[in-house]
């Protein structure tokens, strides 16, 4: 039985028994590596695809993602297979190495996502403060702040708590939902709605 042993926070073991690994494995590697060899490559996929597959599924928890992974891994492993070295290690190593790494790039992208969502979130009171910076008079700062806030003060209170948490103590909207102790799926809606609201309030000069 062979155990693929994958490192990091993911400390979950592939467990493959000897009588489903091909022999041909490492060879198909090195087709692919020196030949450009199609039809190894195919075997490479017939063999790889459903275990990629089923640990996206576990990963990345909706099947379209696991099926990009799995495009993924197998283009890296295309284009990669002349850094395999069958001295080193089993081909199904090497192979989950390049799964695992794909695997993290695509979370760190949708981490990134998300985060550029909240951005995109605050839009309009960043906008707002913006332009309140390019007023000739300090006052005038001063003023669109008090405004700013005035705008927001009228919320109700469970939007305008959300509204100042993300924008000026600067917290995360899974930070809120943890400390509101309510659905984050709840903070998002709430975000929402506050800064649909405040859009309708700052006038058509923030709108798209």
């Amino acid at each position: 039985m062979e155990t693929i042993r994958t490192t990091g926070k993911d400390k979950e073991h592939v467990i493959i028994p000897e009588s489903q690994v091909p022999t041909e494995l490492s060879s198909w590697l090195v087709l692919v590596a020196n030949k450009r060899d199609k039809q190894a490559f195919t075997q490479l996929f017939k063999f790889f695809a459903p275990k990629i597959k089923r640990f996206g599924m576990t990963k990345l928890n909706n099947e379209a993602s696991a099926n990009e992974l799995v495009q993924e891994t197998m283009t890296n492993i295309w284009k990669k297979a002349h850094l395999y070295n069958e001295d080193k290690g089993a081909a199904t190593t090497w192979v989950y190495t390049v799964m695992r790494n794909a695997a993290f790039d695509m979370l760190r992208k949708v981490k990134a996502k998300a985060e550029q969502n909240v951005a995109d979130d605050i839009w309009p009171i960043d906008a707002a403060l913006a332009e309140s910076h390019e007023e000739a008079s300090p006052f005038a700062d001063h003023l669109m702040s008090r405004h700013m806030m005035s705008q927001i003060d009228t919320l109700p209170p469970a939007q305008r708590t959300i509204v100042k948490g993300v924008y000026f103590q600067e917290l995360s909207q899974e930070q809120l939902a943890q400390q509101l102790d309510v659905p984050l799926g709840t903070v998002k809606s709430r975000l929402r709605l506050a800064l649909a609201k405040l859009k309708q309030q700052m006038g058509d000069q923030y709108n798209d």
